[in-house]
């Protein structure tokens, strides 16, 4: 299709949300045509350089400006909230528009990995009896999420044209249902060291404050700290994560050295070495190892627990979720037929509720990333994971989650310093015919086995409230148990 064609105020019509569905007040609209594709554009206005705000002042022109969401100014649960409430209100006075608009939405981000997982959290805690398949635009400096199905990883063009083809290719996209993952992590307050977070670094969007008590759950008592949160791509721990760190780091103190996509690529280079990482044996002390740091244990089939052996040259461990890392990079590659036979271990698929476990020793021992066939240390697969750190051996370590790091405290005199990852539910993406991600579902892909469902399902005896959900939903005050789709 042309971009004239595309250009078309039929074509664009097809995108665009009456203003009284947003707006619960706003006077109702007789539309000649239904929307065949409605979307909701959300775009991280700080994202990308000037690409963001670019992005915002395109998708306003060509739509409904109520319906392209600035994450700066709005938070997601909100608009989401404030819609499918409303949506619900107007199916049952008769609405014809609202039961096909909800049926066929499609949600747009465009931000870096950490805004998407923020988005993926919210529609995931809302519990909607149809969630939106989304799309993810890639506007950072990974774009792990949107490479992974099949938008790319360069930063996008903010033109009107640019903007419509990247509607019409939403339009033809498939939907694929990819896993979700939980992240639990507890420990004691410190209260003194200098393994404070450094500022003006927050925790990752996806990672919040727990308060409650879980009759359930006996470390969850006063005097600890407890965040959970969940993840899409990829969870990782140790130098990997504090270069990251260290780059994040310096972008926040002088953002305007960081508006171009390939000097931030050279620059986070350089600070993989500074850090260490590319001469990890001669800069990196050995108590940093992560076997020396914590104990690993995992979880392959329903309530068995067993310890992973990590190698002790081994500094950086990856949880994998995607076949994509590093800016499209994949550390797991596929495992030919004999190590599936021997390993027990199959290629990567996104919906099989296992997740990828690889490491690292050193950059070097990442560049092997590069050849064909390359891949990491391909340590295991399960469907949860579990790092019991050791009393005393480092007063922090760097962690990060889709993208976004955070330098982590760990109390000297606290032997229950747990961080725990298990599978939660499953969320629907938009993806290009021709993706890297594959599905466990789809026929062409080289190999299918029967997904664990009871696992999936959390129906583990020893997991109580906060297992549930996310917390990313952080204003959305509907109760778990109430079903969204039922109210008036």
């Amino acid at each position: 299709m042309g971009s004239r064609v595309l250009d078309s105020e039929e074509f664009i019509k097809q995108f665009h949300i009456p203003s009284y569905i947003l707006e619960p007040d706003a006077e109702v609209e007789r539309l000649p045509l239904k929307p065949e594709c409605p979307v909701l554009v959300f775009i991280n206005s700080r994202s990308g350089g000037q690409l963001g705000g670019d992005l915002l002042i395109t998708y306003r022109s060509l739509l409904n400006e109520k319906q392209v969401i600035d994450l700066g100014e709005t938070a997601p649960d909100t608009v989401l909230h404030r819609l499918f409430l409303n949506l619900e209100k107007l199916k049952n006075n008769g609405d014809e528009i609202a039961p096909e608009l909800e049926k066929k939405l499609k949600i747009i981000v465009a931000g870096g990995d950490g805004t998407a997982g923020w988005l993926l959290g919210v529609v995931s805690d809302l519990k909607l009896s149809q969630p939106p398949p989304i799309a993810t635009v890639p506007l950072g400096t990974g774009n792990n999420l949107p490479f992974a199905f099949g938008w790319g990883k360069k930063n996008p063009g903010t033109d009107r044209n640019s903007v419509l083809s990247f509607l019409d290719k939403v339009q033809k996209a498939k939907e694929m249902k990819i896993d979700s993952w939980h992240i639990l992590m507890r420990m004691r307050a410190p209260k003194h060291g200098s393994c404070d977070p450094i500022a003006p670094l927050e925790l990752p969007h996806s990672l919040h404050a727990f308060h409650r008590v879980s009759s359930t759950d006996d470390l969850n008592v006063e005097g600890r700290d407890t965040f959970r949160g969940g993840f899409w791509n990829y969870f990782s721990m140790g130098m990997d994560a504090q270069v990251s760190y260290a780059f994040h780091s310096e972008r926040k103190l002088h953002p305007e050295k960081f508006k171009n996509q390939l000097i931030n690529q050279s620059t986070y280079a350089k600070l993989g070495c500074s850090q260490g990482w590319f001469m990890a044996s001669l800069f990196h002390p050995s108590s940093r190892n992560i076997a020396q740091l914590c104990k690993v244990k995992i979880m392959k089939r329903h309530g068995d627990w067993q310890d992973l052996h990590i190698p002790h040259s081994i500094r950086s461990i990856v949880c994998l979720n995607l076949p994509s890392f590093s800016g499209g990079l994949n550390p797991w590659g596929t495992p030919n037929s004999n190590k599936r036979r021997d390993r027990d271990l199959t290629p990567p698929f996104v919906d099989d509720g296992l997740l990828e476990i690889v490491g690292f020793r050193d950059a070097w021992h990442g560049l092997v990333l590069l050849a064909p066939n390359g891949h990491g240390r391909r340590l295991a697969q399960a469907h949860r994971i579990r790092f019991e750190f050791h009393k005393g051996a480092a007063d922090h370590t760097f962690m990060r989650i889709d993208g976004e790091p955070w330098k982590q405290p760990l109390p000297v005199d606290d032997e229950t310093v747990v961080v725990e990852i298990s599978h939660l539910g499953q969320v629907k993406m938009l993806a290009a015919h021709d993706c890297r991600s594959k599905s466990v579902l789809d026929p062409s892909s080289p190999i299918a086995h029967d997904v664990d469902e009871r696992d999936s399902d959390n129906e583990d005896e020893s997991v109580g409230e906060e297992w549930r959900k996310f917390g990313a939903a952080d204003t959305f005050k509907i109760p778990d148990e109430v079903d969204i789709s039922h109210l008036s």
